[in-house]
């Protein structure tokens, strides 16, 4: 195997793959990422076992094809050192990678391809063709509620719902729910599949690299995405996912119409003062007005006061502040909506205009 390609060329690919391996793997070819020369291009492999990466990186001038598998951290710190612009011969030696550029040199020991795992998974039961941002900024606005290492496993990742004419994202951890919305081409059937929590964080990064078109392929047991020089795959997340749209409340009959910004800095500010521990915020709701108190074990309140349009019943309620600065977070919309029933019932929060995004906030007690 023998190739050559600017710093810069060979940098940003090996920084993309190498970032979904998982260095504490015990086995030591899942610490590597893989190099294949072959028709003129050079295709680098990173894996977990769970995802993989592949960016694809066209060949100019001569080359040897060949296969090999490196420490690709090693070769990303030694080739960050070097100056941009700079012409990079890559070549494998007695089961050693050397790279070489005018007098700097390096040696990187090596495993084999063939010890080297693929997710391949040839059966594609669903395909779309999507916008990158598009696709993106579905998964921002829900990634926040997904939960973390929960026992109810299938949580710890994201709902992808295809239905017709709406691709959907949702996310919970059982707390609160994220939902967002998109346009598609009609399709027949519907589908559904959980994407696990690390590829949905790595998607977006990815998705952010790209302002084109890419390819969702959905097969039974993985998703693969398919963009301008890369190739994401993952395992789905083996499961049931909740029955989210029963937890969507219908009982609100309180609707209370807010200045986005206004709220998100209201409630920054009486959060310096909450329980560390709980996060509680008690609001209280009357006519044109929404009153957020917060107080700690140290007998410390804040008390905030926010102008808003509501002529209802008044209502008492408490909330996690941290759930709503997320999800204050994630809407766009100068003027949101809060839909609430009684002390007991769920927040629904939504854009004045658009309703792509729905976010539902459980109660606590204070």
């Amino acid at each position: 195997m023998e190739f050559s390609l600017t710093r810069d060329d060979l940098l940003k690919p090996l920084q993309w793959v190498s970032s979904v391996v998982d260095k504490r793997q015990t086995m030591a070819v899942l610490q590597n990422i893989l190099l294949e020369v072959e028709q003129g291009q050079l295709r680098l492999t990173g894996t977990d076992t769970e995802i993989e990466l592949v960016v694809q990186v066209a060949l100019q001038g001569d080359f040897q094809e060949g296969a090999v598998t490196l420490p690709g951290r090693k070769a990303v710190d030694w080739l960050k050192q070097l100056k941009p612009g700079v012409t990079i011969q890559v070549k494998l030696e007695e089961q050693r990678v050397v790279f070489k550029s005018g007098r700097s040199s390096s040696r990187v020991a090596t495993l084999p391809a063939s010890d080297f795992p693929n997710l391949q998974d040839s059966i594609s039961l669903q395909t779309l063709e999507l916008d990158a941002q598009k696709l993106k900024k579905l998964i921002d606005k829900t990634a926040f509620a997904m939960a973390q290492q929960d026992v109810r496993y299938y949580l710890n990742g994201m709902l992808l719902d295809i239905r017709p004419e709406v691709l959907r994202m949702v996310s919970t951890d059982g707390h609160r729910l994220a939902l967002c919305d998109m346009s598609i081409d009609t399709l027949d059937q519907r589908q559904q599949a959980i994407i696990p929590r690390k590829a949905v964080l790595e998607l977006s990064r990815l998705l952010g690299e790209n302002q084109g078109t890419v390819t969702l392929q959905l097969g039974q047991h993985h998703l693969r995405v398919l963009m301008d020089q890369v190739i994401f795959t993952t395992k789905l997340i083996d499961g049931r996912f909740p029955d989210y749209e029963r937890v969507l409340p219908r009982d609100g009959d309180k609707y209370v119409l807010a200045h986005r910004e206004e709220l998100r800095a209201a409630l920054l500010r009486v959060s310096v003062l909450c329980n560390e521990k709980f996060r509680g915020l008690r609001l209280s709701l009357r006519s044109g007005e929404l009153e957020l108190v917060a107080n700690n074990a140290e007998q410390e309140e804040a008390e905030e006061r926010v102008a808003v349009d509501y002529s209802g019943a008044e209502l008492e309620i408490g909330f996690n502040v941290g759930y709503l600065l997320d999800v204050l977070a994630a809407l766009e919309e100068p003027h949101i909506l809060l839909t609430l029933g009684g002390q007991n019932s769920s927040l629904l929060l939504q854009e004045q205009e658009s309703r792509d995004a729905t976010y539902v906030v459980m109660p606590m007690r204070i």
